[in-house]
């Protein structure tokens, strides 16, 4: 058994190898090099990998120095309290995806309403009961989604609002940009969020960074989320565990949208 499980190894990495020689796609550990086998089986797993980490903690996962990729500095510096990471590679089941693609797949918001998360009192429950562009942050009239775009934009933002079952009408400001290697999207609250007559977070004070990219072994998924709130808010509602939450709705909706695409 040991030397089939070696054998399977091996054969997957020669793949691997062929696929980058032969198209110039980074693999997943020339990104992340020296993560545990255990969460690595997560990160290639249907659900991926993702943690919260509560107030003084620090995020665990770290891309090589060379990687180029920074979203994890972008959210130190906006300074949160509570943060969470996740990490999930999308196997291929035919092509391979390029930034079109992936610029493509970002861009059905209706399809964050009705995703659900497990909530303790209430089992199943959808956590965007609404969900769609808006104009502008001055008008808030909703607006349809567009048709696949047939070339890149320079740069593109989006505004958003989500009815979310815990904290009503949320207003985002999405930003998006593009490096050599992949497509990277910044979700911003441009409006306070609050939780029935409390504010939880106010505006400018929850960021999530999106960053996707082709790799030699399916499209990597990679996400950071952080929130800035008062410990009088934090003593009465579990912060990390709704920024979780909500990171993980956000890379189902991101999972699903790459697998549409393949």
């Amino acid at each position: 058994m040991k030397k089939r499980l070696t054998g399977l190894c091996i054969l997957t990495l020669v793949i691997a190898s062929s696929i980058f020689a032969q198209t110039g796609l980074r693999s997943f550990d020339d990104i992340f090099p020296g993560i545990s086998a255990e969460r690595r089986a997560l990160v290639f797993s249907g659900g991926g990998f993702i943690r919260s980490a509560g107030k003084n903690s620090s995020l665990e996962i770290m891309p090589s120095y060379y990687s180029g990729i920074d979203i994890r500095a972008e959210l130190l510096r906006s300074e949160p309290s509570y943060m969470a990471e996740s990490l999930l590679v999308v196997p291929y089941t035919g092509k391979t995806l390029n930034k079109l693609d992936i610029y493509n797949a970002l861009g059905r918001i209706q399809d964050l309403k009705g995703r659900t998360y497990d909530s303790h009192s209430r089992g199943e429950t959808a956590l965007f009961q609404d969900a769609t562009r808006i104009q502008s942050p001055q008008r808030t009239t909703a607006i349809s989604d567009p048709p696949p775009a047939v070339s890149l934009p320079s740069s593109e933002t989006v505004y958003i609002r989500l009815r979310d079952v815990n904290f009503g009408n949320s207003f985002y400001r999405g930003d998006i940009s593009f490096s050599e290697r992949g497509v990277s999207y910044r979700l911003t609250n441009f409006r306070s969020i609050s939780y029935l007559l409390l504010t939880v977070m106010r505006e400018e004070k929850f960021n999530a960074f999106i960053y996707i990219e082709p790799l030699a072994e399916g499209t990597l998924v990679y996400c950071v989320a952080g929130a800035d709130t008062s410990d009088f808010i934090a003593n009465r509602i579990d912060i990390p565990s709704a920024i979780a939450k909500r990171l993980g709705v956000f890379i189902d909706w991101a999972a699903d949208g790459l697998k549409r695409i393949y």
